[in-house]
């Protein structure tokens, strides 16, 4: 079973063409479900696999609390290699054809207030070189909506300065131009100018634009501990991670009355459902609404 997974992970590399992000998350899943059948079913040959097998492993995931998402990544997982198996006709039969994909509940994503993101980008110290690359990563995300990995991948011939647009590379490898603000841009200019040199200096970085004390790209965790610490300086009490910034970079730009297709394109979302969980809107707003239009006001 360990080769037939190696080649799904080939294919999905060379045939499919998926991010190593994606890639690396299918690869952790599948090892999983496999080492499962193994272990617990004592099942060796992919033909013994039924859908009584495969309901078992989620509820198991779903006992330890594991979260919907992650559980809906991994089915996600699984599916796609079986049917890989018999799109390759190395199974006879699929078990997973008659599934149905756990069912999420949908949560408003967390969201920051104009006046907040403020607050967290003031107390930024850029008086130092740290504070100076910290603010950038911060104005980029923000600016740009960017997901963590997108940052941390950016190389210095993504920046389109002449046209304030930066190249961005998402999921499966799908680029995209998304604008560059004139803060964000000036917060760059700095950077570039006065810090990233110095750290560029010290090690092999692959021409990426944001980087550590020691010139090694910077990771994701290491954006979510830069967050984390000038979080910590102010009295906002959310709990803020790098997608927070994502998920206000589009509700802000929804509220601000940005059409629903450019926000899409921007976040580079595939289905326009996913950009929709953003149009949600102060209740507060809502209610004046109601009062301003509803004739029984």
């Amino acid at each position: 079973m360990n080769k037939l997974l190696k080649d799904y992970i080939t294919f999905l590399r060379i045939e499919k063409n998926l991010s190593p992000n994606t890639i690396e998350a299918y690869q952790r899943d599948l090892k999983r479900y496999l080492r499962f059948l193994k272990t617990d079913e004592g099942i060796t040959d992919l033909n013994k696999i039924k859908q009584k097998h495969i309901r078992k492993y989620i509820r198991i995931l779903n006992n330890v609390h594991l979260s919907v998402t992650s559980i809906n990544r991994a089915f996600s997982s699984i599916r796609s290699f079986h049917n890989y198996l018999s799109g390759e006709e190395i199974i006879k039969s699929n078990p997973v054809l008659l599934l149905d994909t756990p069912k999420a509940p949908r949560k408003l994503p967390t969201v920051l207030s104009p006046q907040e993101i403020d607050t967290i980008l003031d107390v930024v110290d850029v008086s130092k070189e740290l504070g100076v690359r910290d603010l950038a990563v911060l104005e980029i995300l923000y600016s740009g909506g960017l997901r963590v990995s997108e940052l941390c991948d950016l190389k210095l011939t993504d920046i389109l300065l002449d046209a304030e647009m930066l190249r961005v590379t998402g999921k499966g490898n799908k680029q995209r131009l998304v604008p560059l603000g004139p803060r964000a841009i000036r917060c760059l200019d700095k950077y570039f100018k006065h810090v990233r040199p110095s750290f560029a200096r010290k090690n092999k970085n692959q021409g990426r634009i944001f980087l550590s004390r020691n010139g090694n790209p910077l990771t994701r965790m290491m954006v979510w501990l830069i967050i984390k610490k000038w979080v910590s300086f102010t009295d906002i009490k959310k709990d803020i991670s790098p997608h927070t910034l994502r998920h206000s970079f589009a509700t802000h730009l929804l509220e601000g009355g940005a059409d629903l297709r450019a926000v899409q394109e921007m976040l580079g979302h595939a289905d326009i459902s996913t950009t929709q969980i953003y149009t949600h809107l102060d209740k507060e707003y809502l209610k004046e609404v109601h009062r301003t239009f509803h004739p029984r006001w």
